[in-house]
């Protein structure tokens, strides 16, 4: 397992950070390959479906790959997540429960936040580096250039509805470190194992130019 690493240098790492959903096992190892191989190497596991641990052991294993684990909701998960090697933890909101299970084991994480409120409550944990999720339903680049005023201090990694389309106008903010999608591993492509396409879609993405 690699060293520690903090969200900010987790968002540091590329532009994109792809959100995944890993169907089958034998997919994990060739799909992180080709997307650390395109240039997107912090990765998020999903725990939606129930090969998600395994992918997380499984894409661990890949040099030059940060794997973190998505949908994080309860602190079992937490464990579990950081029992399977996942060096960063997502969720799509944050609690009291859930930041103590992150501290107590040690897994950085990037906690969902939407309103400015929540976005205060976490800055007040001395959270500053947040997930905005789902991005585009809940006011989109819009919301997060009205913050950047009142919270400069807080920075963002926006999810849900991000496309190659839109992801330039989150990645132009200043404050925006990085930005989530799903796109660069379409389902159509990993049922099919077409890796080079899937590798081609990682480097389009890590080309993408950030303003921080």
């Amino acid at each position: 397992m690699g060293k520690m690493v903090s969200a900010r240098e987790v968002l540091a790492l590329a532009p994109v950070v792809p959100v995944l959903i890993v169907e089958t096992l034998a997919e994990a190892e060739p799909l992180g390959r080709a997307l650390v191989k395109g240039g997107l190497k912090a990765l998020e596991v999903t725990l939606r479906t129930p090969v998600a641990l395994d992918a997380i052991r499984a894409m661990s294993a890949i040099e030059g790959a940060v794997v973190g684990a998505g949908t994080l909701l309860t602190p079992a998960d937490v464990k579990a997540a950081k029992a399977a090697g996942a060096r960063f933890g997502v969720s799509p909101g944050c609690t009291e429960t859930l930041l103590k299970a992150a501290r107590d084991e040690g897994l950085p994480l990037l906690p969902g936040a939407v309103t400015a409120s929540e976005v205060m409550r976490l800055l007040e944990q001395g959270l500053d580096v947040l997930k905005f999720f789902p991005a585009e339903q809940s006011g989109g680049a819009a919301l997060l250039k009205a913050w950047s005023s009142p919270l400069p201090q807080v920075k963002f990694c926006p999810t849900g509805g991000i496309s190659l389309a839109n992801a330039a106008q989150y990645l132009d903010l200043p404050n925006v470190l990085a930005v989530g999608g799903s796109w660069v591993a379409p389902r159509a492509a990993v049922k099919a194992g077409d890796w080079a396409r899937i590798e081609e879609l990682a480097r389009e993405a890590s080309g993408l130019r950030r303003a921080v």
